[in-house]
């Protein structure tokens, strides 16, 4: 039997640990902690997040304007009845409530 014909047993190991890690590699890449898809997500959440942040600098504008219209410097006094008869549950003569 001619050794020369029968591949080596030492690079059948050296290939097929190399075959392994380059699955390994290749599989980290795609589903690792930073793998494509992880990727994937984070863009995900970083656009709602966004939109989230929106939402909440509107809200936050909204309330400032509430409190700068309640102001010592600058009273609106239709904001002022509508809260005061928010909280207190109260209502004009004038108006009916309907339930």
């Amino acid at each position: 039997m001619n050794r020369s014909s029968q591949p080596a047993f030492g690079t059948l190991l050296f290939f097929s640990i190399a075959f392994g890690l380059a699955l390994y590699f290749a599989f980290a890449a795609i589903q690792g902690n930073f793998g494509l898809f992880r990727r994937a997500e984070i863009v995900a959440e970083a656009q709602d997040l966004r939109l989230q942040l929106v939402q909440v600098q509107s809200d936050v504008a909204r309330m400032e304007n509430l409190t700068a219209r309640l102001s010592d410097d600058y009273l609106d006094l239709d904001l002022l009845d509508e809260q005061t008869r928010k909280v207190l549950g109260m209502i004009r003569t004038d108006e009916i409530v309907i339930r």
